[in-house]
């Protein structure tokens, strides 16, 4: 969750700098590179502050080399505090700057609060429109890393950052959608309301060839939501509208029957075809790293997924990377996606209920994120199973004997048995 007290970058710096003058007054001589400017003397506090600040800012931008070396502890703490991001609260890593209110995050939580829908800054909701890089907030950054190395990112998480985001690359906020109309105070929750296409004239360029009839305007013809979905129409699986069969927009997944409207979420509301497909939650490493069911496709064999986390991090691999080579693979067997279907995989997994699979033979050409995890999470372990004959991985790891009891072996759990046995 964003903190809304997240510093804005004028106001980090400020404190930044009046931490290091205070430490200044009170630290010995003989700890500073040189002694203080005679500039300084006679001058008033803020005059005194100003000065120091453009005198640290210019040493910053020169080199950070340069820079004095805090030796204390209770100071490089401050200022980790005052570095924090204001989306994962660490220390802000790859930092970059939100323009025009100038809160700063890691680059890699701003790419994920845009990808996410984030149509403003997300620590102050002002609009905004780009972000770039900050070279002022890294060399404070780095200084302190000098100082307190202790304090430093961990490997997975430094890879997991620059796979999302590309060090010193700047980027837009999307702008946002239009507001939502104002509630229709004569409408009755028992009715169904038009869908996008039922308005004449509508900015879609499609009509319906039954409109739905709206409470407010004839309730003798309105039609009871109790009777199910309106002629002709469907409820979307994503955003749960409803929708119009038949629009071009339209679209359904031919593995949950489910259709989906293409308006509600650009991206989500979408049976997309079966290799443009994108996984729900699964957007890198660290969505796997977090599920719960990708351990379950090993039977919690934590250091086999351990393992095979570290070689996606290696190969900078994503979970649609490997999606499509699962799909690639079970379109070349002879029974296609038949044992998926016998297993149920697809059934009821959306809130709203699905059409019927006219013809169960047919070929699968259009998928929806839900089914497509799915798939992913179906073959994910023969996946990794392959992947480990391409001889990637290190020679003591890929040499490990499979286990002869396999998947009925009852020590999936037991770490030693794990380490000696694939």
């Amino acid at each position: 969750m964003v903190e809304e007290h997240t510093p804005a970058l004028s106001e980090t710096l400020d404190s930044a700098m009046g931490l290091a003058l205070s430490r200044a007054n009170h630290a010995s001589s003989s700890t500073l590179k040189r002694g203080p400017s005679p500039s300084f003397e006679g001058l008033e506090e803020d005059v005194r502050r100003k000065r120091f600040k453009d005198d640290v800012e210019l040493d910053m931008a020169l080199t950070v080399a340069d820079a004095p070396r805090f030796d204390n502890q209770c100071l490089a703490e401050d200022l980790a505090q005052e570095l924090q991001c204001g989306c994962c609260a660490e220390l802000v890593y790859r930092p970059v700057v939100v323009s025009p209110c100038q809160h700063f995050f890691c680059g890699s939580c701003c790419v994920l609060w845009i990808r996410n829908g984030g149509t403003n800054c997300p620590a102050c909701r002002g609009a905004s429109s780009y972000v770039t890089p900050s070279r002022p907030l890294q060399s404070i950054v780095d200084l302190l890393l000098r100082t307190d190395p202790s304090r430093t990112r961990t490997e997975r998480e430094r890879i997991q950052a620059d796979e999302v985001y590309k060090a010193g690359s700047s980027m837009r906020i999307p702008t946002p959608r239009e507001a939502s109309p104002e509630p229709n105070l004569n409408q009755n929750a028992d009715y169904a309301q038009p869908c996008p296409h039922c308005a004449a004239g509508n900015p879609y360029g499609w009509r319906c060839p039954q409109p739905i009839v709206d409470f407010s305007v004839d309730p003798e013809l309105a039609w009871h939501l109790d009777d199910g979905a309106p002629p002709g129409h469907a409820y979307c699986g994503n955003c749960e509208n409803l929708l119009a069969l038949r629009a071009p927009v339209t679209s359904k997944c031919d593995f949950c029957q489910v259709s989906f409207c293409g308006i509600g979420v650009q991206g989500r509301c979408i049976a997309a075809p079966l290799a443009a497909q994108h996984p729900h939650n699964m957007s890198d490493v660290g969505d796997l790293i977090q599920s719960a069911e990708v351990y379950e496709c090993f039977d919690s064999n934590i250091v086999e997924v351990e393992i095979m986390l570290d070689y996606l991090s290696t190969q900078q691999l994503n979970p649609k990377h490997i999606y499509r080579e699962v799909v690639s693979h079970i379109q070349s067997l002879n029974n296609n996606f038949k044992p998926l279907f016998d297993q149920d995989l697809f059934v009821d997994i959306h809130s709203v209920a699905g059409g019927v699979d006219e013809n169960p033979e047919a070929p699968r050409s259009r998928i929806c994120r839900l089914c497509a995890s799915e798939v992913l999470l179906w073959g994910l372990r023969g996946w990794w199973i392959r992947e480990r004959q391409k001889g990637f991985l290190d020679e003591a790891i890929a040499n490990r004997p499979d286990c002869p009891d396999g998947r009925s072996c009852t020590r999936q759990k037991d770490l030693g048995h794990t380490k000696e046995c694939a």
